[in-house]
C-alpha cells in the first residue's frame, strides 16, 4: 500500500502559479497523467503531466535530456503515445518520476528556467483515452446502487445473495471507450413493453453511471493469482468514467448473461489519470458491517480492512440544450463519495485474478455506479426518478425522468481532507445526440 512522502507535502508550492490556487485540481501534489496534442494538429500524440493550468509536455523533456537513471526511463515510457508500457513499469518507476517531477516544478527549483518551455496551455490541447485498453471489465461495487436499483424490480427482495459474497463484475467492450467530449447517437436495440412483441427502435430511457475507471498496471502470468496483499502494486491509478445505460434495452436483453446493447455503444472517461501514490493521504478504513457476511480469506487482509477505502468525492451536474442557449451553469444532481463501496479496488483485483485470470498494463476497470446511503447521493437517473417515475426538476421549469437529446452530463472528482492539499480528478462529459 502506498505511503505518504516528501510529494505530498501540503506546504510544497509550484513555479507555476496556477497550481497553487486554492480550488484548483491539479497541484503539485496531483500530477495525473494523460495523452495529448495540440487542438487541431496534427502533432503525434504524448504523454502528459497536468500542473495548474498547463501539461507538461514529456516528449519535450524528453528531448531535453532533462532527468536520467530511473526517473528517465520512466519518462522515456511516460512520453510514448500511450501510456501502457509506463503503467508495466510498476510503482517504483513511477514513483521515481513523480519524484522527479515534483521537484523539478516546486519554487525554487533551479531548472526552472528550462522547465518552462516544456509547459503548454491545457486551454490549447486535446486528448484521447490515455492507453491502449485491451479489457474493460464493469463491476458493481456500491451496494447502496445495488439495493435502489434492486428495490425498483424486487421491492421484498432487492439483493440477490451473492452480493455480499462476490465483487459482482461483467466484461465490457473496450472499442468504443471515449475520452471526455465525447458524443454519440442515441442507440438502438430490441424494446418490450408489457406483453407485446419486441420492436427495434432507438432507446427512450437513456441514463448515465457515476462511476471511476481504474487503470491496470503490471499484469500477471496466465493461471497465477494476484493476492490481495499484493494487488494494489497492479494498479496504476484512477480515473472518472461514465458508463451510459439504455435501460429499457438493458429490461429486455440482460437475463440471462447481463448487459450487451444497452450498454456496448458508448463508455466516456476522463483524460487524467490520478496515481494511486497521489491519492495515498485519502485512503480511509474500509468496513464491513458485523451483521454482513465477512469476505472469504482471499478477498481480506489487514492492509485492506484499516486503508482500502478511497475517500474520492463525486458529483453529477447535468447541461441541457436549454441551459447551453441561455447560458446557464449545470445543476449539480447528487453528490458521493468512493468511500461508501462495499467492495475494494485491492478486491476488485484479487477477485479478478483468483481463477488465473491474466491481467495486462492498460486494462480498464469499472467501479459500477456509485450511489451513497444519504437523500441525494444517487449515481443515476434511474434512481433519482424512480425508475421514471418520478421527474427530476433540474431548475427554469425543466425536468428529466431520463436523458433527452442534447444533454450533457458532466461528473467531476476531488479529495480533501484537513492536513493535505486538494487534488481534483478534472471533469468527464458526455453529450446525446439524437438517433
Amino acid at each position: 500500500m502506498t505511503l505518504t512522502n516528501e510529494t505530498h507535502d501540503p506546504s510544497l508550492r509550484s513555479w507555476v502559479e496556477s497550481a497553487n490556487a486554492r480550488t484548483t485540481d491539479f497541484p503539485i501534489q496531483n500530477l495525473p497523467f494523460a495523452v495529448f496534442r495540440r487542438r487541431g494538429s496534427d502533432e503525434n500524440w504524448r504523454g502528459g503531466v497536468a500542473i495548474g493550468d498547463q501539461v507538461v509536455d514529456l516528449a519535450r523533456v524528453l528531448a531535453a535530456g532533462a532527468l536520467s537513471g530511473t526517473a528517465g526511463d520512466a519518462l522515456a515510457a511516460a512520453a510514448e503515445p500511450c501510456l501502457n508500457r509506463f503503467m508495466g513499469l510498476g510503482a517504483d518507476a513511477w514513483s521515481a518520476l513523480r519524484l522527479a517531477l515534483s521537484r523539478s516544478l516546486r519554487e525554487g527549483a533551479p531548472a526552472r528556467s528550462t522547465w518552462q518551455a516544456f509547459l503548454v496551455a491545457q486551454a490549447d490541447v486535446e486528448f484521447r483515452v490515455p492507453a491502449r485498453v485491451g479489457d474493460y471489465t464493469d463491476f458493481y461495487t456500491s451496494i447502496h446502487h445495488a439495493t435502489n436499483v434492486g428495490r425498483l424490480f424486487r421491492p421484498d427482495n432487492p439483493l440477490l445473495p451473492n452480493y455480499r459474497w462476490v465483487p459482482i463484475g461483467y466484461h465490457g467492450r473496450a472499442s468504443s471507450l471515449g475520452v471526455s467530449g465525447q458524443s454519440f447517437r442515441r442507440p438502438h436495440g430490441q424494446l418490450r413493453a408489457g406483453t407485446d412483441d419486441p420492436r427495434l427502435a432507438a432507446s427512450q430511457r437513456m441514463d448515465y453511471e457515476l462511476e471511476l475507471g481504474v487503470f491496470v498496471g503490471p499484469g500477471n502470468a496466465a493461471g497465477e493469482a494476484i493476492p490481495i496483499e499484493a494487488a494494489e502494486r497492479h494498479v496504476f491509478g484512477i480515473c472518472l468514467l461514465n458508463d451510459w445505460s439504455a435501460r429499457d434495452i438493458q429490461a429486455w436483453e440482460y437475463q440471462p448473461l447481463g448487459p450487451f446493447l444497452s450498454k456496448n455503444f458508448a463508455t466516456t472517461v476522463s483524460p487524467w489519470i490520478v496515481t494511486a501514490e497521489a491519492l495515498a493521504p485519502f485512503r480511509v478504513r474500509w468496513e464491513r458491517g458485523a451483521d454482513d457476511p465477512q469476505p472469504l480469506p482471499y478477498l481480506d487482509s489487514q492492509a485492506n480492512r484499516d486503508a482500502g477505502a478511497y475517500d474520492i468525492r463525486l458529483e453529477v451536474r447535468l447541461e441541457t440544450d436549454r441551459m447551453r442557449r441561455e447560458g446557464r451553469s449545470a445543476p449539480v444532481l447528487s453528490r458521493t463519495s468512493f468511500r461508501h463501496a462495499y467492495w475494494t479496488v485491492a478486491q476488485m483485483v484479487a477477485h479478478h485474478t483468483v481463477n488465473g485470470c491474466n491481467l495486462e498494463p492498460g486494462d480498464l476497470f469499472g467501479t459500477g455506479t456509485q450511489s451513497g446511503p444519504g437523500e441525494g447521493e444517487a449515481g443515476s437517473l434511474l434512481e433519482l426518478s424512480q425508475g421514471g417515475k418520478q421527474p427530476v426538476a433540474i431548475g427554469d421549469g425543466e425536468t428529466r425522468t431520463f436523458l433527452e437529446d442534447g444533454d450533457a452530463v458532466i461528473f467531476r472528482g476531488w479529495c480533501e481532507r484537513d492536513g493535505a492539499a486538494r487534488i481534483g480528478f478534472g471533469e468527464v462529459r458526455g453529450t446525446l445526440l439524437a438517433a
